[in-house]
């Protein structure tokens, strides 16, 4: 699921508000003498309680909680299929069904909106055929067919969106916006916590040479060489990213210093071509741009030292 959740919970609480402001409509105006009043009331209750609690929770919500909450929907618009008392209110069902299933592709990872889609298909066609009105199966067809489709299409394309947006296109790891992103929240946690969190940045050796000498090209493969390398010896918590031209970070969760300089001995056995590495340790009230400051000023100074004994 998207990390900033600020956007998915607004969204799904607009979602719960409008369905529970339609339930009360039609429980205002019904459009049958057998319509289930108080199941209407209630649900449009829940539906506006439920959004100004998923926003006022927006912040503490986690992804658990956010599936539940559309899964809890998926419920809800079933009950509402069984309790319909005309095929229209049936069918009718099928804008807030196949929106419920959009909310899930475009938010979710691609299994799981597969798996909500599912959800929503079995419950909701239990309670159409549960429901008294009939004859509406050709119709009941159609949307679920469309909540498949829609949701399997929205889901590639959500999928393709988000690795275009946190990925770089060359090397294949985490571009500068979404690696900053990932180790900002790296670095709260840690400060929650208390576990140590290093940070390193590696800074390639006359890579201008190379592009000068060889051509672009083989400069490209050697970034993408080397990335690959790193990345097939860093454990899965760890995370590297493409800062910009020829140069790499790395977050290291629940590694201190000693730690790190042991990670790094092991990325520099995997390329004979030289890179040199500034490194600094989360401490107390440190702010994203200020370790990466302190790893960025150790960089400097190996560079340094480096051309003085050079």
């Amino acid at each position: 699921m998207l990390v900033d959740r600020r956007t998915p919970a607004l969204l799904l609480a607009v979602l719960y508000a409008v369905c529970g402001a339609l339930c009360m409509a039609t429980a205002i105006w019904p459009l049958h003498p057998d319509t289930p009043m108080p199941l209407l009331w209630t649900l449009g209750a829940v539906g506006g309680g439920g959004g100004a609690a998923i926003w006022l929770l927006r912040r503490r919500l986690s992804t658990l909680g956010m599936h539940a909450a559309v899964a809890m929907a998926s419920v809800l618009v079933s009950v509402l299929a069984w309790q319909s008392a005309t095929r229209v209110g049936v069918v009718g069902l099928g804008p807030a069904l196949i929106a419920i299933g959009l909310y899930a592709a475009h938010f979710f990872d691609l299994t799981a909106a597969r798996l909500h889609a599912g959800l929503l298909v079995v419950l909701s066609t239990a309670g159409a055929v549960a429901a008294e009105p009939d004859q509406f199966a050709v119709a009941w067809t159609a949307i679920m067919v469309s909540i498949v489709a829609f949701t399997e299409v929205q889901g590639r394309l959500a999928r393709t969106l988000r690795t275009a947006a946190t990925t770089d296109p060359l090397t294949g790891v985490a571009n500068r916006r979404a690696w900053e992103a990932e180790a900002a929240r790296h670095l709260a946690r840690a400060a929650r916590t208390g576990e140590p969190l290093s940070f390193a940045i590696l800074d390639l050796d006359d890579f201008k040479e190379v592009n000068d000498r060889e051509g672009h090209g083989a400069g490209d493969a050697l970034l993408q060489d080397l990335a690959a390398g790193w990345s097939a010896r860093l454990r899965q918590a760890d995370l590297l990213g493409r800062y910009g031209g020829d140069e790499f970070v790395l977050c290291l969760p629940a590694t201190n210093s000693e730690g790190a300089r042991e990670i790094l001995q092991q990325l520099d056995a995997t390329h004979a071509f030289a890179w040199t590495v500034g490194t600094a340790t989360a401490q107390p009230g440190d702010t994203l741009t200020a370790v990466l400051g302190r790893a960025d000023a150790d960089l400097y100074l190996r560079k340094h030292s480096r051309r003085t004994t050079g």
